[in-house]
């Protein structure tokens, strides 16, 4: 499963055409970005019938107010109004633990929504931990994490000693995401890549998602040998 981060309706052909699972709509952001409009996302929805799941977060924290939780509800509704098929979010509390509570208040106004938990995931002290935390919240489908909040260059060993048979279905690699990184993951069980500016001319934001790009990726992944079949598995 391939997930392309668009910001633009002009995005999304280069990631249907090129050969993405899903889109991941998000106002470009030091992190892991901000809510869109809802009229940004309408138009997005209406370029694919790809599945869009939409960034809840609209400061550059991990945390939210009681007054911006209500607005990030309302955005939610109108999102899957507009066509969207899921969120994505994440929040921590002050102990820089998964905030539970805040997670499940959300997903109780926004109910049977699948969602994904965003890179604050990196942000814990304790990714242990924050899978056991995670693992029993129900619509999860996917956890987006580089290992460590400097990104995959960081990260990558680190995320390889936490992935376990039990979390791998949900892990989403995501952050600086590197070619000779995938076959390491999916050997780990990996099934869901995230992918930002390794898809855009240069890496830049500036620059829309080439369907060359996506496609390339597309092929890395599909010739790469199934791992639950062992390394003579087809190609």
């Amino acid at each position: 499963m391939l997930e392309v981060a668009v910001s633009d309706p002009r995005d999304v052909p280069g990631a249907a055409e090129g050969g993405a699972d899903r889109l991941h709509a998000v106002v470009p952001g030091p992190t892991c970005g901000l809510s869109p409009e809802p009229a940004l996302v309408s138009a997005i929805c209406r370029e694919s019938d790809l599945p869009v799941f939409v960034v809840l977060r609209l400061n550059d924290s991990w945390s939210t107010t009681g007054g911006e939780f209500a607005r990030l509800v309302g955005l939610g509704e109108d999102y899957l109004a507009c066509g969207a098929t899921g969120v994505a979010f994440g929040f921590l509390d002050g102990d820089l633990e998964i905030d539970t509570d805040t997670c499940q208040m959300l997903l109780d106004r926004l109910p049977a929504v699948p969602w994904t938990f965003h890179r604050a995931f990196d942000s814990t002290l304790d990714p242990r931990r924050s899978w056991r935390l995670l693992l029993p919240m129900a619509r999860l489908v996917a956890v987006r994490t580089a290992g460590s909040a400097r990104g995959m260059a960081a990260g990558f060993d680190d995320l390889l000693a936490t992935i376990t048979p039990e979390n791998a279905p949900l892990v989403m690699p995501g952050g600086g995401l590197e070619a000779e990184q995938v076959p390491w993951l999916l050997r780990a069980g990996v099934r869901q890549l995230h992918l930002g500016g390794q898809v855009r001319p240069g890496g830049s934001a500036k620059a829309y998602v080439d369907a060359g790009y996506v496609r390339s990726w597309r092929s890395l992944v599909d010739d790469l040998p199934d791992p639950s079949l062992g390394d003579d598995g087809p190609r």
